[in-house]
């Protein structure tokens, strides 16, 4: 168990409040998780537990790895609510039965006014990185939903950091919590930090030489701006790598896109904001760049942690002006050792590379609730489209959509196998993403 398990699962369990000091990557998902998943009457087809997240990233996130902890547990059902995605799916879903809801929430409160929730019979209450859903002006959403809950119910909240505001939220919504703090600002040291002095006008030019200096497989390259992610990624397009952006203003839909292009390596740079990064988790990144320094020392901390897990190397390289020396001075004084800097002109310039994936994305408009499961698209492709499971790579399995991973070489061919054949003795449209 991660510090944050071993420290809180036993007063989850105890059916205790908790309020736990623990940033995104502790395990704390793991520790909540189990503890509503037995907590869980699963004949009862009411929802029991709910976790608030602020993002729609995290949630689906979260919504994730609580499906994978409860897959050995028959018949509980947990539905994600959050924004940008049509109303009507959710309201029929809940209509049908929940056991528990991980929502943002805005879209949560939209459920509760048009009487498509209710919320009466909550056992467990999650607040997720609240300090971040204060930060984003959720203190009377959250006041209003938590109204709706039993007073009986657990509660537990999360948090990265503990300002006035959570402790009057804790006293508020908690009895007698149990508290947990668990130290994460530390920078695991398989991670080698950079950070490179540049001009205003050297920015593109010096993220091209990282690329080609050091020759990352996949990369997260952190904006401070929506415009920003979507111009860089153009710039590196432009200059023939593959990038894709994430900001706010992608639907839902196109963000799962582009997250699972990303983590299943068809597309190896993404570009991001802060908060479209919130909750993102992918294995063996190689590298995060700071294309700016965030104005929070804490929040590069969280940035470059997206890297080097697991015990892994890391690369977490970043881009700063003169004017900028203050923040440097922040993320010094937080890590407690001096930054190492250098200048772009020291990096080799291999103007053959180019960083592209040899992976493509294919999108069948089937899913869960096809009853669609990864080994029955693997049969497809290996049966009756008739080719070797080696060109497959990562298969995500959504409510509506499947998302296939294969190498660029096969694309063309198992596209048109696939058209001929059937998944399940069924037809479903097929095709390219990117």
């Amino acid at each position: 168990m991660t510090p944050i398990q071993a420290q809180s699962l036993p007063h989850i369990l105890d059916n205790k409040d908790l309020i736990a000091q623990a940033k995104t990557g502790s395990g704390k998902t793991a520790a909540f998780g189990i503890g509503l998943i037995t907590s869980i009457e699963a004949e009862k087809f009411k929802v029991q537990a709910l976790v608030l997240c602020p993002t729609r990233e995290l949630a689906e996130q979260v919504g994730k790895e609580i499906r994978r902890l409860a897959r050995f547990t028959q018949n509980i059902k947990l539905l994600t609510l959050c924004g940008g995605v049509p109303f009507g799916p959710q309201a029929a879903s809940l209509e049908k039965g929940v056991h528990i809801v991980v929502a943002t929430p805005g879209r949560l409160l939209d459920h509760l006014s048009r009487q498509t929730l209710n919320l009466k019979s909550i056992k467990m209450l999650v607040l997720d990185e609240a300090d971040r859903m204060l930060d984003m002006g959720f203190n009377e959403a959250m006041t209003s939903i938590i109204a709706e809950t039993p007073k009986t119910r657990q509660t537990l909240l999360f948090s990265a950091t503990f300002p006035d505001s959570i402790k009057k939220m804790s006293r508020l919504v908690q009895r007698q919590p149990i508290s947990v703090k668990v130290e994460s600002d530390h920078v695991p040291i398989e991670i080698e930090q950079l950070f490179f002095e540049i001009k205003k006008h050297e920015r593109n030019n010096s993220l091209l030489l990282l690329l080609t200096h050091y020759k990352p497989a996949s990369v997260v390259v952190f904006c401070k701006t929506k415009r920003d992610t979507q111009d860089v990624a153009d710039m590196l397009n432009q200059k023939g790598h593959s990038a894709v952006a994430i900001h706010g203003d992608l639907e839902q839909r196109d963000r799962n896109q582009v997250l699972i292009r990303f983590s299943n390596q068809s597309c190896p740079i993404l570009v991001a904001t802060d908060v479209a990064a919130r909750g993102l988790d992918i294995d063996d990144l190689e590298m995060v760049i700071n294309y700016e320094l965030p104005r929070d020392a804490e929040v590069y901390v969280h940035r470059i942690g997206r890297t080097g897990r697991a015990g892994k190397n890391g690369l977490a390289m970043s881009l700063f002006m003169q004017s900028e020396v203050v923040k440097l001075n922040a993320i010094e004084d937080l890590q407690g050792r001096p930054c190492r800097c250098d200048v772009p002109e020291s990096l080799d310039h291999d103007p053959a590379f180019k960083l592209k994936a040899n992976m493509v994305t294919l999108q069948i408009d089937a899913g869960r609730k096809n009853k669609i499961r990864p080994g029955d698209i693997l049969g497809a492709i290996t049966g009756d489209a008739g080719f070797t499971a080696d060109i497959v790579g990562k298969i995500d399995v959504l409510d509506n959509q499947t998302y296939v991973a294969v190498k660029k070489d096969m694309v063309n061919q198992l596209v048109k196998g696939l058209a001929d054949g059937k998944i399940k003795g069924r037809k479903f449209n097929i095709r390219k993403l990117g």
